[in-house]
């Protein structure tokens, strides 16, 4: 058992899986600082102002400045500010994996476009056409 394990994380499947795994997390941190530290800004700006991450909506009535201030407060709060830059974070994620699958489908299809070199003549070929060559000769 221990053999088939250690054959089974030795295979290129699960390295490549976990190699995926860690640049999703790299990538997942990139994405988050874009999101937070220029696109957020940017949205802001077209809206008033505002940052979506501060709307919320208190269950108790309650009055607060910040969403901080209304989770301090003990109170229940529907955040639904911080739902809607998850929104955004998506559409970016996706719009990005979207350009690089789309980029390294291009590539992969100019390498299957690329010509293969013809095939030599099969020996039964060469043997047909070596007949041919005789009868010519002979006439």
């Amino acid at each position: 058992m221990l053999k088939e394990f250690k054959k089974f994380i030795l295979t290129g499947n699960v390295i490549d899986l976990a190699v995926a795994v860690i640049l999703a997390g790299a990538v997942s941190l990139v994405v988050k600082g874009f999101v937070t530290d220029i696109m957020m800004p940017i949205v802001g700006y077209f809206t008033g102002g505002s940052d979506f991450s501060d709307f919320f909506i208190t269950l108790d009535g309650g009055e607060y400045e910040t969403l901080q201030a209304a989770k301090e407060a003990g109170g229940s709060v529907i955040a639904w500010g911080n739902w809607v830059n998850s929104i955004i974070n998506l559409i970016i994620v996706g719009f990005v994996l979207f350009m690089i699958v789309k980029a390294y489908n291009k590539t992969k299809k100019k390498k299957e476009e690329a010509p293969a070199a013809p095939a030599g003549p099969s020996k039964e070929e060469q043997l047909l056409m070596e007949i041919r060559d005789a009868i010519k000769s002979q006439k």
